[in-house]
């Protein structure tokens, strides 16, 4: 009898991660194959930190994962996925190594959709000419060159433009409604550059201007954490907007929002709306956005041999790695089960905020919360151990190839909600 095929489309965070889940629970049970446009993961929570240090992240920030999928016994194909078709079991796909290659396609059992997103920054006017921001390598390094280079210690202006989450009457009942995909990063980059400012004698926090097109910065945080950060940040001298609408146009001295009001800005860095990918729009199992439907335990609802993870799965909001992490391990042993190596109930997802950032010197912040989705969980902590905890996670992903151990997000909890140093 052969053996069913797995097949994950994309081996970024949550992709790689599932793929290296998936095979430790299944073993010989089932082909897994994976499915890339590109051979390298890109470590992008940690190219702000790179580019104010001024090295290229293309340096270390690109990370090597097939020799752990080849030791797994998975295969990895470099290709664009172009098409699925939930009613043959089919993926449409085109090797990209080099130009040329004619389309090919793939039987699979079991489909797990871990694309990720598109940011659309082409939807943003001006961005092209005048906007910067950190989510690649060739986005950090025109940052890094800018400000090493020309920076004249104008305003920096740090904001987001509007999410249009998806909607869908299949998927779970009680999700919350987010203006923004993720604002960790906004924040984050607030704290780090400010740092930065004055270790340059560039300028300080008031340099600083932080706006959201939601009606608070940072919503997913919960009360408890933004009724403590916002007056912190405001009495240390950061500026602050709420409720711009999303960004209308980047000019070359300013930022001009959707409801009217503008900043102006010697350097406008932006994190764009999320979308998903353009051929998954009209699938029959995703929302009215493109992203994929599933129930909490990462299974679409009409096609049950389909799952998704990470920000391809439209209950990802906000679309940040720990939900992915923790999506990956509902899916894994939901498939385990099935193919009779999971022993017992599989849990659904719980969702639950967890964040770390740098904050420059050696210095992080750490927030844990469940509040958004009507738990009472909340912890922020700053100090140099959320620093240590963030540059742990991305050593630990690198040396045990995104398998991260399934203690290791529950000791990082525990290390973070009791902060000391």
């Amino acid at each position: 009898m052969s053996k069913p095929n797995i097949v994950i489309l994309g081996c970024n965070f949550a992709g790689l991660t599932t793929a290296r889940y998936i095979h430790d629970a299944v073993k010989d049970k089932a082909e897994i194959t994976i499915i890339d446009r590109k051979s390298l993961l890109t470590f992008v929570p940690n190219i702000p930190m790179q580019v104010l240090e001024n090295k290229n992240p293309g340096i270390d920030m690109n990370y090597q994962f097939i020799s752990f999928l080849e030791d797994d016994g998975s295969t990895f194909i470099q290709a664009e996925v172009q098409d699925i078709d939930p009613e043959t079991n089919t993926v449409f796909y085109k090797p990209n190594e080099r130009p040329g290659h004619p389309g090919r396609n793939m039987q699979y059992d079991y489909l797990i959709v871990a694309l990720g997103n598109r940011l659309a920054y082409d939807a943003v006017d001006g961005f092209s000419e005048h906007g910067h921001s950190l989510t690649d390598i060739f986005l950090g390094n025109r940052l890094r060159n800018y400000l090493h280079e020309e920076y004249k210690g104008g305003p920096i202006g740090i904001t987001s433009d509007l999410f249009h989450q998806g909607k869908s009457d299949k998927l779970p009942e009680g999700l919350p409604v987010a203006e923004t995909a993720c604002e960790g990063p906004p924040v984050e980059l607030a704290f780090s550059m400010a740092h930065w400012l004055k270790e340059n004698k560039k300028g300080d926090e008031s340099t600083i201007y932080l706006s959201t097109p939601a009606e608070v910065i940072a919503e997913d945080a919960g009360e408890s954490i933004l009724d403590e950060l916002l007056p912190m940040m405001d009495k240390e001298g950061y500026n602050y907007q709420a409720n711009t609408r999303g960004i209308k146009k980047i000019h070359k001295d300013g930022i001009e929002f959707n409801d009217g009001s503008s900043q102006e800005s010697e350097v406008a860095i932006i994190f764009p709306d999320w979308r998903a990918h353009d051929f998954l729009k009209e699938l029959p199992f995703t929302d009215d956005k493109g992203f994929v439907i599933t129930d909490l335990y990462m299974r679409n609802p009409d096609y049950q041999n389909i799952f998704a993870v990470g920000d391809a799965a439209s209950i990802t909001v906000p679309k940040i790695g720990s939900l992915g992490h923790m999506e990956a391990e509902v899916l894994t042993n939901t498939i385990s089960k099935e193919l009779g190596v999971f022993e017992g109930e599989v849990e659904p997802m719980e969702f639950e905020l967890l964040c770390m950032g740098d904050m420059g010197g050696m210095k992080g912040f750490y927030m844990r919360t469940d509040e958004w989705w009507g738990g009472d969980e909340s912890h922020l902590e700053m100090g140099v151990t959320p620093y240590a905890l963030k540059m742990g996670f991305k050593q630990m992903y690198y040396t045990l190839g995104g398998k991260v151990p399934h203690w290791g997000v529950g000791l990082s909890k525990v290390i973070g909600d009791h902060t000391f140093l």
